[in-house]
C-alpha cells in the first residue's frame, strides 16, 4: 500500500506527542517523494527538519521538554483547556453525544483518557498549534510556486535518509568497519 501512497502524498502528518513516540522512517520516505512534513519535534522530524529548513516543514506542539516537565512537575489540567477553548469543547462533545451518528459508548474511552485521566498525550495542549500548523499548511499550498519549491527543497535534501547513506553511517559508527 505504501508504494501507492507514499508517492501521491503532498503533505506527510507525523502528529504524535513530542517524548511519547518518535517518529520512525515513513516521514522519511514521504520527503523523498515531495510531501510537505507537518509534525511535532521528535524523532526523525528534527533530522528533517534540519535537513531542509525551517521554512519546508511545519512544525507545532509541546517539545519532548515541556512534556516531560510537566509530567515531573504537573501544571497541566485538560478539563481547564476542555472549558476553556470553544473548540476543543465543541470537538469534544461532538464525539460524545451522537453528532457522528456513533453510540456515544463507541468514544467514551477517548472522552476518558482526554478528560478523566488528563490527556496524558497533552492532545488539547497542542489543539490550537496544529490548528495554525493546517492553516500555515494550508495557505503555502495555494501558492503553488512556493509549495513547488518547498517540495523541491524536500526532494533535494532527502538524499542524507537513503539507504545508501544509512548503510555507510552505519558502517562507519556501529560497525567500525570501512570500504
Amino acid at each position: 500500500m505504501a508504494e501507492r501512497i507514499i508517492p501521491c502524498a503532498d503533505v506527510s502528518e507525523q502528529i504524535s506527542t513530542a517524548s511519547k513516540e518518535a517518529s520512525g522512517t515513513g516521514n522519511m520516505k514521504f520527503m523523498m517523494n515531495g510531501a510537505i512534513t507537518i509534525a511535532t519535534l521528535d524523532g526523525a522530524n528534527i533530522e528533517i527538519k534540519e535537513a531542509v529548513g525551517e521554512e519546508n516543514i511545519i512544525t507545532f506542539g509541546l517539545s519532548a521538554e515541556e512534556v516531560m516537565n510537566y509530567e515531573r512537575n504537573g501544571g497541566y489540567w485538560s478539563k481547564e483547556l476542555y472549558y476553556k477553548d470553544r473548540r476543543i469543547h465543541t470537538v469534544v462533545d461532538q464525539i460524545t453525544n451522537g453528532y457522528f451518528g456513533m453510540p456515544s459508548s463507541e468514544f467514551k474511552n477517548i472522552y476518558n483518557h482526554l478528560l478523566e485521566r488528563n490527556d496524558e498525550y497533552f492532545v488539547f495542549k497542542d489543539f490550537d498549534s496544529y490548528i495554525k500548523a493546517q492553516e500555515k499548511i494550508d495557505f503555502f499550498y495555494r501558492q503553488k510556486c512556493k509549495w513547488t519549491e518547498m517540495c523541491a527543497a524536500n526532494i533535494a535534501c532527502s538524499g542524507m535518509f537513503s539507504s545508501d547513506s544509512t548503510i555507510f553511517q552505519y558502517s562507519k559508527e556501529i560497525w567500525n568497519t570501512s570500504y
